[in-house]
């Protein structure tokens, strides 16, 4: 897992936050998107920064490939822009590009940022590296992991399947409260699609176990919210007997 210059870059009230909370307000007229693509050579950092955020709105293909350069920018705001940006400009390149950078990303913003964008593009080829976040990564990021593993169900069917099990393995056992409420949120989004066989049950079965067993209240909600939006049979009647016993 790594610790060492993460752990002194994110402190404790940060952690949790957005990949593009520490980022310059862009609030102003629509930007031009040629100066944009321009600015991407900036000689400017904080010029880099902005036209990078500017395309996590704006879809232009263009910008892909600078956006790709960005990411081995020796700031590391600009590689979490260009990061994002590339979550919404996406490509086969552009995926590639993440997975590289994640793999040797020191910076824990950025690599939330990568986590974030991976989850965007939805795409198969993303599940490895979020799962290897979501087992080894500082909790920061495990807590982005959980969240873009629910938007795998979008990828395919086998991406689904494939995320179920570590999540499932997250939710039961990762210390850090808000990794497990993402964790069951993921699986309330990747089961709905899911046929009603035994990748199915262990999920709806690690979910009832988070809603009557875990310590925080906010699993147990995020569980049940979980549970009622797959609309289980056997999960419901659960909820229904403990709130009629005053569990819930």
């Amino acid at each position: 897992m790594k610790t060492t210059e993460d752990t002194a870059f994110l402190n404790l009230d940060e952690a949790f936050e957005s990949p593009l909370d520490h980022l310059s307000d862009t609030d102003g007229p629509p930007p031009n998107v040629e100066e944009m693509l321009t600015a991407l050579d900036s000689g400017d950092s904080e010029q880099r920064i902005l036209a990078a955020r500017g395309f996590c709105e704006i879809a232009d293909q263009r910008a892909i490939a600078p956006l790709i350069r960005l990411l081995d920018d020796p700031c590391p705001l600009v590689r979490v822009s260009a990061a994002y940006g590339l979550g919404r400009n996406t490509s086969s390149e552009a995926i590639a590009a993440l997975v590289r950078r994640y793999d040797k990303e020191w910076n824990g913003y950025a690599r939330k940022g990568i986590v974030w964008a991976l989850g965007t593009c939805q795409n198969p080829e993303t599940v490895d590296p979020l799962l290897k976040a979501l087992k080894t990564d500082i909790a920061a990021v495990r807590l982005w992991a959980a969240s873009s593993l629910g938007q795998m169900g979008e990828a395919d069917y086998e991406s689904a399947v494939k995320a179920v099990p570590p999540l499932i393995i997250a939710l039961r056992q990762d210390p850090v409260p808000a990794v497990r409420g993402n964790c069951a949120w993921s699986l309330g989004q990747l089961c709905r699609d899911l046929p009603s066989n035994a990748i199915y049950a262990g999920a709806v079965d690690a979910l009832i176990e988070a809603l009557v067993e875990d310590e925080e209240l906010g699993i147990k909600d995020d569980a049940r919210s979980a549970l009622l939006k797959l609309g289980d049979p056997r999960a419901l009647q659960i909820i229904e007997e403990l709130e009629q016993e005053g569990w819930l």
